[in-house]
């Protein structure tokens, strides 16, 4: 993407969290951790290439059309300050804000571009840490982009997340999911933050933040409502509906995952 800070390393706020049924569902930052630049997120590595079958797209959501989750390669674009995001391309209410930092890292944001008006001056964009599936557009000139034909679908019905390149599903893997009081909120979000901690944590030895928040707190909730997709040291929590909303998945996972989600990979969470 052409920015210096996306290469060097970066000191990040590593994760504080609670437990919900063992493990946590939302992130929350609080102590110190450290990615080397040997986890660069977009060295990109084929895991499972086979072509995706017209049985293995999930049930859509009426806000989340068919060619969100099948997208060929996703639009991304590095966003160098705070921008307001419209209803309408260059007009409208305004309907959010894209800020220059992550929710609680404050690490530069790429953001996930749905689709662009025919001349290229505007772009759509998932509106992140609203609460809810809204969508606005910014202004793309002068903005720096790049493309992934990687994604991940997360299908709550059957505790299941894909990595997808393209047609051809990369990684299937189960997932811990919200508990009854706690659902995930289905959307469109793209990964915000990458963070490793030490073994044995809540969160793993990995955290892909995301620009989803949830709005169903457990009771007496403390931590944060940022979104993620984690590892646990519960793993026996895998593949229940069980956390506080975030998408927690095992270690071999977790390692599977590191070298594929960029900042900025579209990730459609679907019921």
């Amino acid at each position: 993407m052409g920015s210096r800070r996306w290469t060097r390393r970066v000191a990040l706020v590593a994760v504080a969290v609670l437990a919900l049924s063992g493990a946590t569902g939302i992130v929350r930052w609080g102590e110190r951790a450290t990615a080397s630049a040997a986890e660069h997120p977009w060295s990109a590595v084929a895991l499972v290439e086979r072509p995706m079958r017209p049985s293995d797209a999930p049930a859509v959501g009426s806000s989340i059309r068919a060619r969100d989750v099948e997208v060929a390669r996703a639009l991304l674009v590095e966003i160098p300050r705070a921008m307001e995001l419209t209803a309408r391309p260059g007009a409208g209410p305004i309907v959010g804000t894209m800020p220059t930092g992550s929710r609680y890292y404050d690490q530069p944001l790429v953001a996930w571009v749905l689709e662009t008006t025919a001349d290229g001056r505007y772009g759509r964009v998932p509106v992140p840490y609203a609460g809810r599936d809204v969508t606005g557009w910014l202004p793309l000139r002068g903005l720096e982009t790049a493309t992934t034909g990687v994604r991940v679908v997360a299908d709550l019905s059957e505790h299941r997340i894909e990595v997808r390149r393209g047609s051809r599903v990369l990684l299937r893997a189960p997932a811990a999911t919200g508990a009854a009081v706690a659902p995930t909120p289905p959307g469109r979000y793209f990964v915000t933050d990458r963070v490793a901690f030490p073994a044995g944590g809540y969160l793993g030895t990995f955290a892909f933040g995301i620009s989803g928040i949830q709005t169903n707190l457990p009771p007496g909730w403390s931590g944060g409502d940022q979104l993620a997709i984690h590892g646990t040291n519960a793993p026996a929590t895998i593949g229940t509906s069980s956390s506080a909303g975030c998408l927690r998945v095992s270690e071999p996972v977790l390692q599977r995952l590191r070298p594929l989600l960029r900042p900025g990979t579209p990730i459609v969470i679907v019921r």
